[in-house]
């Protein structure tokens, strides 16, 4: 019995987290996207205005900011999300997969970005 009641336990915090970095963080990422006037941006041919807050798709692959204005170019490198690790500890394969599929064991470098022309 006591056997009984430790596997399920067990079994019930592997299903609770799995897909950590899905549940805790999301498939988005918010960018503050500061600047001392407006600026244009595109970013992946989405076109955003600055200074805001905007939300990005996680990916695994990097994005790369364009200014309009001064035709400048910023790389946000994308990075693995530290929160991905706790499925190795609680979930294991399953919960990983669910994280690299969703894209979301991804994460941006940088969350506050200058886009000032120079």
């Amino acid at each position: 019995m006591k056997k009984t009641l430790i596997l399920s336990s067990v079994i019930a915090t592997a299903v609770l987290f799995t897909g950590c970095a899905t549940i805790l963080d999301g498939k988005t990422q918010t960018i503050n996207l500061e600047s001392k006037k407006t600026q244009n941006v595109s970013i992946n041919g989405v076109q955003y205005s600055a200074p805001g807050i905007i939300s990005l798709n996680r990916s695994d692959s990097d994005a790369v900011i364009n200014v309009k204005e001064c035709d400048k170019q910023i790389l946000l490198k994308k990075e693995i999300n530290p929160t991905f690790f706790v499925n190795i500890l609680s979930g294991g394969a399953f919960g990983s997969t669910t994280d690299y599929s969703t894209k979301s064991m991804w994460k941006y470098d940088q969350t506050n970005v200058k886009v000032d022309c120079e």
